[in-house]
């Protein structure tokens, strides 16, 4: 009897186990599984837009000499010595087969030019807006080209036209003639988010309806060029360039345009144009062939929180004015170095890189308002936006007196009045020339030759009067130095 109960119970226990193992395996298993629900399938995105991606194939002429090597004359010193690396039985200059000049068969003067002939320069990508035929891509890709292959995935190969090319955005408009033809949907770059899934069709390396995915990194990020990018980690390599970014609606949010990379390869890093500032460059493309964009004739910096506290400004926000070119736009408009533009055009201008964008997508001749910080407060002004590189600020020459220089104040400043040399060539009507800089005014980066135009809000106008508000100055008080440098200012902060 005792024997059975002691079965009956390690039957239990043992069913009473498995069952445990079978509920952890569920409990364990169901995450792994919901999660791999969860993760996008691409194949419908593809199977939809990818009709609309093309390779793009370009060609450039290259003097070619009789001996089929590109680019060389055959007077070259070194023609001889490729020749001798030609294989057997090739025919040289002088033998039949050969180029040459009436009365003179087979034979290249010396001084003839070299014929031409197309050869492979580039491979890109790029996607159809429209089914008439037009497709953007990178101005990188088709710039120099003499000839330029579209292909589709169903190997259609079509001759394009560049109908307009902007270098400071990279892209470009190509024309096919075609119609009825497979075209993207353009999306809106506002709706995206970052942390998005999103996807990349190309031609990495020249390998055709190439398709990568990703996540958006950043949006607005600002790599020194004309516009802000978008910012992913999808794998973009040489070929990808000019190949659409999409949503998981299979919108095109971005053309895809530069990597970050030590190697030359895909590093995890890669930035697309946005699309719809894309749209606006090819509007203009479309209508007049050229990009026309607004110029107001400023030199501008960014503004840091150091100037921003000692300016009065809650944010550092804004673009700091460190030069105007003379009778430019904003020299009518009454600005001037070391105003801070904030607002331009009814837009915020919430880093200096913003205000190059906001401007130059402003038409020609508008007279718009821009409101200004200037010595603590708000001022705005009316300004008519000129044409880009039609009124470019002269540079002024180097001075050439320098006065003798007197004792440093408290803050390492050697200043004098500006001589009647440097007044002319410098065109200034105030402020006091730096002879000398030394202890805080050297470590904050004034250096001799700056001009100081401005302390705290009041205008330098002499010597005297910069002097005896240096004095004033109280301990531990930060004071803000406008300070000119060539044709830039740019405000220095320095604590007694």
């Amino acid at each position: 009897m005792r024997s059975e109960v002691l079965n009956s119970r390690k039957i239990i226990w043992t069913a009473f186990l498995f069952l445990a193992m079978a509920v952890s395996v569920l409990n364990f298993s169901a995450p792994v599984n919901a999660a791999a629900r969860d993760l996008p399938d691409f194949s419908d995105l593809v199977d939809r837009v990818g009709p609309g991606v093309v390779n793009i194939r370009t060609t450039q002429k290259v003097s070619q000499n009789p001996q089929g090597f590109p680019g060389m004359d055959p007077n070259d010193p070194f023609f001889e010595f490729f020749r001798r690396f030609m294989p057997p039985g090739t025919p040289m200059p002088g033998q039949p087969g050969q180029p040459g000049q009436p009365g003179q068969p087979g034979q290249t003067p010396r001084g003839a030019p070299a014929p031409e002939r197309e050869v492979p320069s580039g491979v890109g990508s790029g996607f159809v807006i429209d089914a008439d035929g037009y497709l953007l891509t990178n101005h990188h890709v088709v710039d120099g080209a003499e000839s330029i292959i579209v292909t589709f995935p169903d190997k259609r190969e079509f001759k394009g036209k560049v109908i307009g090319s902007d270098q400071r955005t990279d892209v470009a408009l190509v024309k096919i003639e075609g119609k009825n033809l497979p075209f993207l949907k353009i999306g809106n770059v506002n709706n995206t988010k970052v942390g998005q899934w999103v996807v990349a069709i190309g031609s990495p390396f020249g390998l055709e309806n190439s398709v990568t995915a990703g996540i958006v990194s950043a949006k607005g990020r600002d790599t020194g060029e004309y516009l802000p990018f978008i910012q992913t980690d999808v794998a973009v390599n040489p070929g990808n360039s000019g190949g659409p970014l999409l949503n998981l609606d299979g919108e095109v949010i971005g053309i895809n345009s530069q990597i970050y990379s030590r190697t030359g390869g895909f590093m995890g890093i890669s930035f697309a144009i946005p699309i719809d500032e894309a749209m606006r460059v090819a509007k203009q493309l479309r209508e007049n062939g050229k990009v026309s964009r607004g110029r107001i004739g400023v030199g501008i910096g960014e503004v840091d929180k150091d100037v921003a506290k000692a300016l009065g400004l809650d944010s550092a926000v804004g673009a700091l004015v460190g030069s105007v070119g003379k009778d430019s736009p904003a020299e009518k408009a009454g600005v001037i170095a070391g105003d801070i533009i904030l607002r331009f055009d009814g837009k915020k201008v919430v880093k200096a890189s913003d205000l190059p964008r906001i401007v130059g997508e402003t038409k020609p001749g508008s007279k718009v308002s821009m409101v200004l910080w200037r010595k603590g407060a708000e001022k705005t002004v009316a300004i008519t936006v000129a044409e880009f590189e039609t009124d470019a600020a002269k540079a002024a020459p180097a001075p050439a007196e320098k006065p003798k220089p007197a004792e440093a104040d408290k803050l390492g400043l050697t200043v004098t009045d500006p001589t009647a040399q440097e007044k002319s060539a410098l065109n200034l009507t105030g402020g006091v020339v730096v002879r000398n800089s030394v202890g805080m005014a050297a470590a904050a980066g004034i250096v001799t030759g700056d001009v100081i135009l401005r302390l705290g809000r009041t205008d330098i106008t002499s010597e005297k009067q910069f002097a005896e508000l240096v004095k004033a100055i109280p301990k531990g008080q930060a004071a803000p130095l406008l300070v000119r440098r060539g044709e830039n200012s740019f405000f220095v902060v320095i604590t007694p």
